[in-house]
């Protein structure tokens, strides 16, 4: 009798049991499928935004007409808004290397001392903590999550919507503050536009 180790054992080494092979094989498929999909839609990046703000735009008007899922729609804004911090962010944080550089100073360390350079004519890339490409990807499946919880009256769960806009509102006023003044006390700029490359 053959143990389960051994490469015979439920035919092509796989590690399931013969009746859920063909499952796998199904999974498989779909999933690579499902990836050569995602690889033709990378480098249409208007037509990919323009999709997930129609299914944004579905979203709030099924809750808006139907008054309901005002819960749904709160966790979708607020995971929303954590994408785009993520998506404003600087992938190596500023801050963090300043707290190390005092941390350091604190401890008797050495402290580097920056070699001159013309560092500030000359073009850095801004590297984000949330590339464009996960951001979009995890918007839309927000999104399509938001849309299938509406489907279903579970997820209705009566509250007072007024608060949940208005904290909203509020959480959003004070993040973006805090983001906008990190990025003046660290001058740096999120986004490419206007800028070009300095030939000297």
């Amino acid at each position: 009798m053959m143990e389960p180790g051994t490469p015979g054992f439920g035919g092509g080494g796989s590690s399931l049991p013969p009746p859920l092979q063909p499952l796998e094989v199904h999974y498989t498929k779909w999933k690579r499928k499902y990836q050569q999909t995602l690889d033709k839609l990378t480098p249409h990046t208007y037509q990919r935004w323009a999709g997930t703000a129609g299914l944004i735009a579905l979203f709030l008007l099924r809750v808006v007409f139907t008054q309901g899922w005002y819960i749904v729609c709160y966790a979708h804004a607020i995971y929303l808004l954590n994408l785009l911090l993520a998506f404003l962010q600087p992938k190596f944080d500023p801050s963090i290397q300043d707290d190390i550089m005092a941390d350091d100073m604190e401890e008797g360390g050495d402290v580097p001392t920056p070699l001159p350079s013309s560092r500030d004519d000359e073009f850095r890339p801004f590297v984000r903590r949330l590339p464009e490409w996960q951001f979009w990807l995890s918007t839309t499946r927000a999104t399509l999550v938001a849309i299938f919880c509406t489907l279903s009256s579970i997820f209705d769960v009566p509250v007072y919507w007024p608060i949940l806009v208005m904290y909203f509102f509020v959480l959003f006023f004070l993040t973006m503050r805090r983001q906008i003044q990190h990025m003046v006390k660290y001058k740096y700029v999120p986004f490419d536009v206007g800028r070009k490359t300095r030939y000297v």
